[in-house]
């Protein structure tokens, strides 16, 4: 039951179908490299996988932005690559060029990873739900603490490949040659990802992301409904396993990439709260095919905020005028990127705090 704080938080309001004005507001990626503090505790901390799973650095990384920005939510630092590693997967980031995995090419790297029921996966996540423990009460208590994890399509798409590729061309071959191990690969990724979103819920986190980045590029479907198949469908069955378990969970979707019509469906046929919305759908025509209760996130261009000035101060009432009277909650429509200069994210906070 939401006691008086949770309920004074205006995130979880606005998730909860209510409109503010201004809407909240936070950033995809809003801890990183674009602040020097984040640069200064990333090269304390050694590696990126060693700050994600050090609470004490994890947890200083998403504070940074809430006390620089006063953003109203705070995501927890972490990577969609840490289910895989916890899977057994050997997972590393190389500076400069991002992950990299040894590629699950077939059955026999399939069958190497630890099985959903092993106890490993979440001894090997333990540091994960001790910083969600660390955040939350370090946190302001108005701020909204978001936990998150990737789709399925989205992180078997990184485990098949053994890094991101614009056309995933090695996970949509394996959908071709062997559906079947597609399907048992997505299987096990819903089964723990579910349970790693319910502890991240348990430890603390008052709503969750789910991460589709690649919902723009899916294998081919016989039914000619890849979204669904491979998207949608998995999703629905994260989101209803959650709330198995924590009922009433606020629980947001971004499918990048989707198009108008895939952003219309995510809400209906997931059971998500929120559409997160990319740059490249145009808001206010989603927002006029969407029922008025439906609640929405994004999609300010992360290049209009490296832009700055007057396009920037455009963008931002462009937002507010889509969404006026309507949830939403301000966002990017992709993560900020690390040559985005703070100047320009006090601005577009200023413009929409203004109300203007």
């Amino acid at each position: 039951m939401a006691d008086a704080t949770t309920t004074d938080r205006p995130v979880l309001r606005v998730l909860s179908g209510e409109a503010l004005s201004p809407p909240p507001a936070w950033m995809m990626r809003q801890a990183g490299r674009y602040l020097p503090e984040y640069r200064a505790t990333r090269a304390e901390a050694g590696s990126f996988l060693d700050l994600c799973y050090n609470p004490a650095f994890a947890t200083e990384v998403t504070l940074q932005p809430i006390r620089r920005f006063g953003f109203e939510a705070s995501i927890l630092f972490s990577d969609i690559l840490v289910v895989p590693h916890a899977l057994g997967q050997d997972v590393r980031f190389v500076e400069g060029e991002g992950p990299r995995l040894d590629a699950l090419e077939g059955r026999a790297q399939f069958e190497a990873l630890r099985e959903a029921g092993d106890p490993a996966i979440f001894t090997h996540l333990a540091p994960v739900f001790e910083a969600v423990e660390r955040i939350r009460g370090a946190l302001p208590l108005e701020t909204t603490l978001l936990g998150f994890c990737g789709a399925p399509w989205t992180v078997a798409s990184y485990m098949i490949g053994g890094r991101g590729t614009p056309d995933l061309a090695p996970a949509r071959a394996l959908a071709a040659s062997d559906p079947a191990l597609l399907d048992a690969l997505l299987d096990r990724l819903v089964t723990v990802q579910t349970e790693y979103l319910v502890r991240q819920f348990r430890a603390g986190v008052d709503a969750v992301q789910i991460f589709e980045s690649h919902a723009g590029v899916l294998p081919d479907s016989p039914d000619g409904d890849a979204l669904k198949r491979f998207s949608l469908d998995p999703i629905a069955r994260m989101i209803a396993g959650i709330r198995a378990e924590v009922p009433g969970a606020k629980i947001i979707v971004f499918a990048r990439g989707s198009g108008l019509d895939g952003h219309t469906r995510v809400v209906p046929e997931t059971g998500a709260d929120a559409v997160g919305v990319d740059w490249g759908v145009d808001l206010a025509a989603l927002r006029a095919r969407l029922p008025a209760t439906t609640v929405t996130q994004g999609n300010l261009h992360p290049e209009t905020l490296i832009a700055g000035g007057e396009a920037l101060d455009a963008a931002v009432d462009a937002i507010l005028a889509a969404t006026e009277g309507l949830p939403h909650i301000f966002n990017l429509g992709h993560g900020i990127t690390p040559q985005t200069p703070v100047a320009h994210v006090e601005r577009m906070l200023a413009r929409l705090r203004a109300g203007r």
